[in-house]
């Protein structure tokens, strides 16, 4: 008989999406690490790749929600949790809605193309938010990198 591992917290999870906004921000791209947990087990983990793939769209959000869906073997994750280290766009949002995501966890708010701005949620109906997990971490890696940017 399997038992499924001890439940940790968000801060734990968070950790793990902060580790793959590390490697992001090592490799020049925006540092933003997403973790999909389903059942306690993380399923997915990556981080932004616009730069390395050429892809706007390539989001750590997008990359996370496929390679969990895949991992699944479904087009819905509404047994699973998101953690990212910064609040979605509007675009990942919309997918997260299209996956009926469970529960969605972020670090720092993004004022400036977060998905909260508008006044509609974006995301499915059912799922949770739960927003300023280790936002300083977060945003202390947002702060790195355009730091560097302006000084090249």
């Amino acid at each position: 008989m399997e038992i499924l591992a001890q439940k940790k917290s968000h801060e734990y999870y968070m950790q793990e999406a902060l580790k793959e906004a590390r490697k992001a921000l090592e490799l020049g791209e925006v540092p933003v690490g997403a973790i999909v947990v389903c059942q306690n087990k993380i399923i997915a983990r990556t981080h932004n790749q616009t730069e390395l793939l050429t892809d706007a769209t390539a989001h750590a959000e997008m990359l996370a929600v496929t390679s969990a869906s895949y991992e699944l073997g479904s087009k819905y994750l509404n047994e699973c949790t998101l953690y990212v280290t910064l609040e979605p766009c509007v675009m990942c949002a919309g997918a997260l809605h299209w996956v009926q995501l469970q529960q969605l966890v972020y670090g720092a708010d993004d004022v400036q193309r977060g998905f909260s701005m508008h006044q509609k949620n974006l995301l499915h109906p059912k799922t949770e938010i739960k927003k300023g997990v280790c936002v300083a971490e977060s945003q202390e890696l947002l702060s790195q990198f355009f730091e560097r940017l302006r000084d090249k």
